[in-house]
């Protein structure tokens, strides 16, 4: 008499554990794929978030729908010609600098890798900025950082910011940028999400805050760029250096924006 010849008790379960694991890897990866989509209309815009890399996907869905505030900003007149604007926007830290020399603001960032940057307000809010979409026109920010002040405790939180920039001509056929942005806040703290019916005034009042003075603080920068370039020149000269690409930048624009009569020519005033 014959027996069936039996498998090898470990070899069987390691056949099984390994068949369940790839359907796992499987269905994780395809679930993912297909849970994992971001709406592509906020405040009225629609982005190409069909462009976002994939391995964003998720982690921006996660903030955006279960967001604990969500404010919307713009259109905010900056004025910069669209070169300048788009040069600072993509070098924060120059940015700062420039701000601080000017003594229009306490801003402080450094490049942390390409298209990450860490920054601090100056007045209680720091955190990472990352860039994770870019075209000629859009932008798409994932943010995660803190805030402390005497109004709230020490927070933590996300957020995932749309940014749409239009170039638009002011009178004189001056270059002008008017910027959009749509941000939406995840608080870390549990305590504080389950109370976001009595916060989100208060929140969305810090957020909206920030972005405007943020904006407001750049659409500065610019006016005096315009205005007195030769201020903003004799301060880029002081110690220490700023880096020679920058500078070089900087004085090409400088350059082109010179007024002789040195009044604002978009008919704005200092604030």
């Amino acid at each position: 008499m014959t027996f069936p010849r039996q498998s090898h008790p470990c070899l069987v379960s390691h056949l099984q554990v390994a068949g369940v694991c790839l359907m796992l890897l499987v269905s994780a990866g395809y679930d993912q794929s297909e849970a994992c989509t971001l709406r592509p209309d906020h405040a009225g815009l629609t982005f190409p978030v069909e462009r976002v890399d994939p391995v964003w996907t998720c982690r921006l869905q996660a903030i955006i729908q279960n967001h604990t505030t969500e404010s919307t900003l713009g259109p905010m007149r900056t004025a910069l010609s669209e070169s300048l604007y788009r040069y600072l926007l993509d070098a924060p830290p120059f940015a700062a600098a420039l701000i601080r020399r000017l003594r229009l603001g306490l801003y402080q960032s450094d490049a942390r890798g390409p298209g990450r940057f860490w920054g601090d307000d100056g007045e209680g809010t720091k955190g990472m900025v990352e860039l994770v979409y870019e075209d000629p026109v859009n932008r798409i920010y994932f943010l995660e950082g803190t805030h402390e002040s005497r109004i709230l405790p020490h927070v933590t939180g996300k957020a995932v910011v749309f940014l749409r920039m239009d170039v638009v001509r002011e009178p004189g056929s001056l270059e002008a940028m008017d910027s959009t942005l749509v941000a939406y806040i995840k608080l870390d703290n549990r305590v504080l999400s389950g109370l976001v019916s009595l916060l989100h005034p208060l929140v969305t009042k810090v957020v909206t805050s920030r972005l405007q003075k943020g904006v407001a603080t750049v659409d500065r920068l610019g006016l005096v760029m315009t205005r007195d370039p030769q201020r903003v020149w004799s301060e880029v000269e002081k110690p220490p250096p700023l880096l020679d690409h920058h500078v070089a930048f900087l004085k090409q624009s400088l350059n082109s924006q010179l007024s002789p009569d040195n009044v604002s020519p978009h008919g704005r005033s200092m604030p």
